[in-house]
């Protein structure tokens, strides 16, 4: 069940199960915090410092699979008829056009378990790093064609941390046109989660954890360490 809150404070008790019905609009913006017994569970794996990559990387696919689940919930659809080997039924489609764009490289980690879900969705990658100096995000890779935005834009990184990069690529969907568009992360900090909903109050964030604090070095604490290093094996001894 996801919970919703708006500009990093928990809604009220009315709000606390999101209508996601496509015959009534799309969900507003705000974040919805996902929570669920086996989200807690994987997190809880993932965080653990002695957690192997190829574990880490099957709870990046389990946790990004019931995001998905939750985040996809007000996709527009519409109605339509299939034959099985009986009798015809009814069915339904989704309407639209969905583009997964996956933060590089981090985000490469979630596209796969998004793309099983909606495999007619189309993927546009994003390469952005943090310059540690500034922990400011740098782009360095943009392939957006200049014509015909997706419907809905589905931005993908495991961590929300001061949410520069997430606010990069939100920004670079709004140049584009998406008129909706979606984030879902699986660990933000608190700080962060504020700065992006002040600035993009439109945009659907959806989230397995909200940690409190940045440490010095803009690192989610407690969090989890560097995602894409432990996603892609690539963790330095004494980092």
């Amino acid at each position: 069940m996801a919970t919703a809150a708006a500009n990093g404070r928990e809604a009220p008790s009315d709000l606390s199960t999101p209508h996601h019905d496509s015959q009534h609009g799309a969900s507003p913006g705000g974040v919805f915090h996902v929570a669920h017994p086996l989200i807690q569970y994987h997190l809880a794996r993932m965080r653990d410092e002695t957690t192997p990559a190829n574990v880490f990387r099957m709870s990046v696919r389990r946790l990004t699979m019931l995001l998905a689940y939750e985040a996809t919930k007000d996709l527009p659809v519409s109605a339509t008829k299939v034959q099985t080997p009986l009798a015809e039924a009814d069915g339904v489609k989704i309407d639209g056009r969905v583009g997964l764009v996956p933060i590089l490289r981090a985000g490469l980690g979630m596209v796969d378990q998004v793309l099983d879900l909606l495999p007619m969705a189309e993927v546009w990658h994003l390469g952005l790093y943090r310059d540690e100096a500034t922990a400011q995000p740098v782009r360095y890779y943009d392939k957006l064609p200049a014509q015909r935005p997706v419907d809905v834009g589905m931005i993908v990184d495991p961590m929300l941390a001061t949410g520069g990069s997430v606010m990069a690529a939100l920004m670079t969907l709004r140049e584009w046109g998406v008129a909706r568009v979606k984030v879902l992360s699986l660990i933000a900090s608190r700080e962060g989660i504020n700065e992006v909903t002040a600035r993009f109050p439109e945009a659907q964030i959806y989230i397995c954890q909200i940690d409190p604090v940045l440490n010095d070095r803009k690192f989610i604490v407690p969090g989890l360490g560097d995602a894409g290093d432990r996603i892609f094996n690539t963790v330095q001894p004494g980092s």
